[in-house]
């Protein structure tokens, strides 16, 4: 019984490495949805190997493959990608945009910060959003009163709230 366990044991893990090798030749197929999935696949894979060819899908040419890769290395919070993650702050795609500031609040690089802050202007509420919350992850003093300014100047709600909350994780305090 202990012999037929330990094989099952193996050949799973053979399995995933197979599937990984097979999701990261995908990255790089003709087929977008192929890309978007095997991208998606990595994120959850928990691989170290998927950092750099997920960093590499961070400049295909179709946005929706950019944010996925952008999300998928937030969820595997590796430091390696956080300078080619700061350079998607100004991509002309909010998705893209979006999707690189949540994974800087996820892999929680003080690096970010003051590349962070000019999207708490930006024009879709979304990134704003998403600015705000990857800000309050981040927890660093020198965003409390950008993120008090544009609390002031923020008229939506679900925005106000991430702000809200931000500068709750930052400060301690409970009056925002």
């Amino acid at each position: 019984m202990e012999r037929s366990v330990k094989r099952l044991m193996e050949d799973r893990e053979k399995r995933r490495e197979e599937n990984i090798g097979k999701y990261i030749e995908l990255l790089s197929d003709e087929c977008i949805p192929y890309r978007l999935r095997a991208a998606e696949a990595l994120g959850y894979c928990a691989d170290p190997r998927a950092v750099e060819p997920l960093i590499a899908a961070l400049t295909d040419r179709e946005n929706e493959v950019r944010w996925v890769a952008a999300q998928a290395l937030g969820r595997l919070c590796d430091t390696r990608a956080v300078e080619p993650l700061l350079v998607l702050l100004d991509d002309r795609e909010r998705w893209t945009r979006r999707g690189a500031a949540w994974s800087l609040g996820e892999i929680g690089d003080q690096r970010a910060v003051e590349l962070l802050l000019p999207l708490l202007g930006d024009e879709k509420k979304d990134v704003r959003l998403a600015a705000a919350e990857a800000l309050g992850k981040l927890r660093d003093v020198r965003a409390a009163d950008p993120l008090s300014a544009a609390l002031e100047a923020e008229e939506e709600p679900e925005v106000r709230t991430a702000i809200r909350r931000a500068l709750r994780e930052i400060t301690g305090e409970v009056g925002f």
